[in-house]
């Protein structure tokens, strides 16, 4: 049976339209994505509104981010505060219960990120590294930790947090928001694995004045 050149001309967009979706789920997946701050946790590095570039070849090459790395990850099942009293001491990996199961819930939740929640917050401890925060500071490896980032009235809390006192587990990070007063963190939901690291904030292109590198 022949087509007629409408129904080709009407295939040819259509196929068209589904390649330039597919490519541009491959980049958004593997190379870099846009996105916005939606909370205030990494004030006075990052203000809510503001549009970001993020790197996701780092998670396509499971590249180990750097200390003081910015990074976007799924958020954790459990990610409320914890008691101390109500956690397990030698598990210090965040909860992550609530997976889809199924490949097509796994596409929609992984790669189309629909109903997906993330987080955006600062590396501060590798694996391997003793973390500690006392008297309102943050120590690794028994010093204490320069984080000439954060706004001078800041103060590392430990009130109510069960993850104060660590070591952090082989591809984990233990990450923490520049605002440390409003910010869910490791403190709370305990180390992120490599495996739930989503990208690494690369440039601010919202504001205008603002634009380039993050650091």
């Amino acid at each position: 049976m022949k087509l007629n050149d409408k129904t080709k001309d009407i295939l040819e967009w259509i196929i068209c339209i589904l390649i330039a979706f597919i490519l541009a789920l491959l980049i958004r997946y593997y190379i870099g994505t846009p996105t916005i701050v939606a909370q205030p946790s990494m004030r006075p590095t990052l203000e809510p509104g503001q549009r970001l570039i993020l790197n996701r070849w780092v998670r396509t090459t499971k590249q180990m981010p750097s200390r003081g790395d910015i990074i976007t990850f799924e958020a954790p099942s459990d990610d409320s505060y914890i008691f101390p009293s109500e956690y397990n001491p030698a598990d210090v990996v965040a909860n992550y219960s609530n997976e889809p199961t199924g490949f097509f819930s796994k596409f929609v939740y992984n790669v189309l990120e629909i109903g997906k929640e993330s987080y955006i917050k600062r590396v501060i401890g590798l694996p391997g590294d003793h973390v500690q925060i006392k008297d309102g500071k943050v120590y690794i490896n028994e010093q204490e930790y320069d984080e000439t980032y954060l706004a001078d009235t800041v103060i590392t809390s430990t009130d109510n947090m069960a993850y104060t006192d660590l070591v952090v587990p082989e591809n984990c990070v233990f990450v923490m928001g520049d605002n440390r007063e409003h910010s869910t963190d490791s403190r709370a939901f305990g180390c992120i694995p490599l495996e739930k690291i989503e990208g690494k904030v690369w440039i601010r292109f919202w504001p205008f004045n603002l634009f380039g590198h993050v650091a």
